[in-house]
């Protein structure tokens, strides 16, 4: 299993023979902008409708002849422009011939910002559980901390990939307390840096990880983890 950042909350995961694009923000993307075109990809999964993690979901869709796997509202705005798509609700997941994705709750909103300065409500966020060659990884998507993360740990995680921005996420302190819930053998932290508003110190998020026995790992935009 191989798992490469590109910044903010975007991961490239490569498992089972898939390739997975998760919340892809790219070609906009300020940590280091990306061509879609370079990241061939089988799905496209999106955790809610915010721009910074569905930018390129529809370019990798086109380009790609990806899926999108998305909440069920979100989704199916995708399917009106032509985009092939597995539209999920949280508790619910799918078998997939390489492995399983499940869609978990998560405390945030889901809306896309329109032209006119409007949002269009979509629906409910999510976060995704993906398992496959005895492997389970779990993106919290946008999220503050919740007293369910215990269950969704309950089976035991290999990685989880949380947020600790603060602001319009769960900050480290509150992504610590995560870790105790999830209980993952390692972390990797995102949604961080990307804006003024979200700033966050992933070095010192990860040693005080280390101080209460979390393994994190801080990746930089284009680097890769192999699990």
């Amino acid at each position: 299993m191989k798992l490469t950042y590109f910044g903010h909350s975007c991961f490239l995961l490569e498992i089972a023979g898939a390739r997975l694009v998760l919340d892809p923000y790219l070609s906009e993307n300020p940590h280091g902008a990306v061509d879609p075109a370079t990241v061939p990809c089988d799905l496209v999964l999106c955790s809610h409708a915010h721009e910074d993690h569905i930018c390129d979901a529809l370019n990798l869709a086109r380009q790609h002849g990806a899926t999108i796997v998305a909440p069920y509202e979100l989704a199916n705005h995708f399917a009106t422009q032509g985009a092939a798509i597995i539209d999920l609700m949280p508790g619910g997941g799918i078998n997939l011939p390489w492995g399983r994705i499940d869609l978990t709750p998560a405390v945030h909103s889901s809306s896309l910002d329109l032209p006119d300065g409007q949002n269009r409500p979509m629906g409910v966020p999510g976060g995704f559980l993906i398992r496959a060659e005895s492997r389970a990884i779990y993106h919290a998507g946008d999220t503050a901390v919740f007293g369910d993360m215990r269950l969704i740990g309950r089976h035991g995680l290999d990685l989880a990939l949380l947020p600790i921005g603060d602001r319009y996420t769960m900050g480290p302190e509150d992504a610590i307390e995560a870790m105790h819930l999830l209980r993952p053998r390692l972390t990797v932290p995102m949604h961080y840096n990307t804006t003024s508003q979200i700033r966050a110190d992933p070095r010192a998020f990860a040693a005080a990880g280390a101080a209460v026995g979390h393994p994190v790992r801080v990746l930089a935009a284009g680097e890769s983890l192999d699990l």
